[in-house]
């Protein structure tokens, strides 16, 4: 004992009886004392995000903003080279629809096992898988002509979309278990990257394709990419949870997350209605060159990148806005939708700042119901006895993934074919009349169930008061038969009040 008084280091523990005010004392310091983890909250309370969620939350942001660059880039360029390969119209649509399908089938697998694997590993394993699968992408140039290179192209698209599908997946799952309190905020910071990607992977890929060839906008975006694995390896700090037997069918079951996947569907399918459509209608109606479609295109991500992050904040600081947002931005898509023709029932004119406009408030409407939906799955899942995790986390952003995956699928196929046999004003009519029915439908469901959770509510403050006054009936009873008199009832039952 004294080589450790020396030393300076004591063990209050190992000597309770022969310094027991010191030992009583060291308790209480214990008792009163913080974890590392609750200093940790406290300072992000007190002085915003800690160290390690401003690290995760740049990481993810840089990661999900150079994805989407990869994932947008060979618009520009991809289908010509294709088409001098031996691709036809149909095979060079499959090309881009595989990546949806893929990350479809992969996005809940993710979900599912994202505590067995490891959230950080998985991670930074898409990361890799997609930046590898970019790089060979810029090789297929070199491929022969015909099957080989259409095999080849289906082959590493595919792939790519598996490392796409673990990295976003995980992404979503990291951000809800680092910001709880703060989801659709966060969400609607990482909408701007993800639309700074999509929006500048175009015209970038564009400009490297007519500089250097076919091969350097795979290969910067691809290496770029690639630099995130060894970055995100020493920022990203660990994230572990907790293995718990959860069924990703169950979760499909539940009405609200039925409700909420066909919107998160509808609103993807309404995106990818315009790739195939809105060029060719602006091109014909308009006659504008490929750079002013460009900027119409712009109005459309500009709104929603400007408006996601309020919308989340919002959100955020009233939960109960999630649900009335939800339906406000798809009946808002739904209106915007018929007005971008116009529909043929409206006799109106066709005239481009109609179209600018109804892009323009689309973006808004996109953010108000996408930007909320996160949260919303997440928090019906943990009240109907998902446990709180990243297990769940996992499941719920799997499910987000694939059900955006369906969407992104639906949107071109459908709208192509009713762009080919109906023309742009019925095509564009049709999507936004399903936005419409939904967002009706979506109301009626959320008024009642918001009804009958009221109605659950006040039976259950029934019960409770009918116990309270049993309770006060019955105790003059048992105090007499326990041998209290009858004058001291009520100063016993006002110092043993009723638990």
């Amino acid at each position: 004992m004294e080589a450790e008084i020396d030393s300076g280091v004591f063990d209050y523990d190992a000597y309770p009886e022969e310094c027991p005010l010191l030992h009583e004392a060291h308790k209480d310091e214990q008792e009163i004392g913080c974890t590392q983890d609750e200093v940790e909250q406290n300072e992000s309370k007190c002085c915003g995000f800690g160290k390690n969620k401003v690290l995760t939350l740049i990481s993810i942001a840089s990661v999900n903003f150079c994805l989407m660059a990869c994932y947008s880039i060979l618009a520009p360029f991809f289908p010509n080279e294709a088409m001098h390969k031996g691709a036809t119209d149909t095979i060079v649509g499959l090309i881009f629809g595989i990546f949806s399908l893929t990350a479809l089938v992969f996005s809940p697998i993710a979900g599912r096992y994202i505590v067995h694997i490891g959230a950080k590993f998985m991670f930074v394993s898409g990361i890799l898988i997609s930046g590898v699968c970019t790089v060979l992408f810029g090789l297929l140039d070199k491929a022969s002509s015909g099957p080989m290179y259409i095999t080849l192209c289906f082959v590493v698209r595919t792939f790519d979309a598996i490392g796409f599908a673990f990295s976003s997946t995980t992404s979503s799952a990291i951000m809800a278990q680092n910001f709880p309190d703060n989801i659709a905020t966060l969400m609607g910071v990482l909408e701007i990257f993800t639309g700074l990607g999509l929006l500048l992977g175009p015209p970038l890929g564009g400009f490297l394709y007519s500089a250097w060839g076919y091969e350097m906008p795979f290969f910067i975006i691809g290496g770029l990419l690639l630099l995130m694995v060894p970055l995100n390896m020493i920022l990203l700090p660990s994230q572990e949870g907790t293995i718990f037997k959860a069924s990703f069918f169950r979760l499909l079951m539940l009405p609200p997350i039925i409700m909420s996947s066909v919107l998160v569907v509808l609103q993807a399918c309404s995106v990818g209605f315009l790739d195939p459509t809105i060029s060719i209608f602006l091109k014909n109606q308009f006659q504008l060159k490929p750079k002013y479609i460009g900027l119409v295109f712009l109005t459309l991500s500009a709104t929603y990148a400007i408006g996601s992050p309020i919308i989340g904040y919002l959100c955020d600081l009233k939960p109960n806005l999630r649900r009335p947002s939800m339906v406000i931005g798809s009946l808002m898509s739904g209106i915007c939708f018929c007005m971008m023709g116009p529909a043929p029932f409206i006799y109106a004119h066709q005239q481009l700042w109609i179209m600018v406009l109804s892009l323009a408030i689309n973006g808004l409407a996109l953010g108000f119901t996408v930007v909320p939906i996160f949260a919303e799955m997440l928090d019906t899942a943990l009240q109907n006895g998902f446990e709180e995790g990243l297990s769940t986390m996992g499941l719920v952003s799997g499910l987000f993934g694939s059900m955006w995956s369906v969407g992104n699928f639906l949107g071109p196929t459908l709208g192509g074919y009713l762009n080919d046999h109906l023309h742009f004003q019925w095509a564009a009519t049709i999507q936004g009349s399903l936005m419409l029915a939904v967002g009706v439908i979506a109301c009626v469901y959320y008024l009642k169930d918001a009804a009958q959770w009221r109605l659950k509510r006040e039976s259950e403050g029934t019960r409770e008061r009918t116990k309270e006054e049993t309770s006060d009936e019955t105790a003059p009873f048992i105090l007499s038969h326990i041998g209290v008199p009858h004058h001291e009832h009520q100063v016993f039952l006002s110092t043993h009040p009723s638990r």
